[in-house]
């Protein structure tokens, strides 16, 4: 996703921030959620068979969206149920369970915050 469709598609949000950005990584940070018993020394908290993506929010969308809605996000994603499962492990780090891709969850997931700013 280029800035141009970024600015369309969540002109909120990227009013919030400075920088000029053209990838959605800048702003979400999407890792499929696999378990690798021979490099992994213990199992993690986010199951891979429950939760298949880490989602990592960045300092820069964090600081857009504010502290009121960084607090509040993790119920309007539930609300909105978009996710198969959801579980906040940080206030910047959840695993998800979701049969789309890294872009589409993306896209979810900041179509959910963009609702919310004013």
């Amino acid at each position: 996703m280029d800035r141009a469709s970024m600015l369309e598609e969540f002109p909120r949000l990227m009013s919030r921030i400075e920088e000029d950005i053209d990838e959605l990584r800048y702003l979400l940070v999407i890792d499929p959620n696999e378990y690798d018993p021979e490099i992994d020394d213990e199992f993690d908290i986010f199951d891979p068979q429950d939760y298949n993506y880490l989602v990592y929010l960045t300092e820069r969308l964090q600081n857009a969206m504010g502290e009121e809605l960084k607090a509040q996000l993790p119920q309007y994603l539930e609300e909105e149920k978009v996710f198969e499962n959801f579980l906040v492990s940080e206030d910047d780090l959840y695993g998800i369970r979701s049969d789309v891709d890294e872009i589409e969850l993306a896209r979810k997931i900041l179509s959910v915050i963009e609702a919310r700013l004013s």
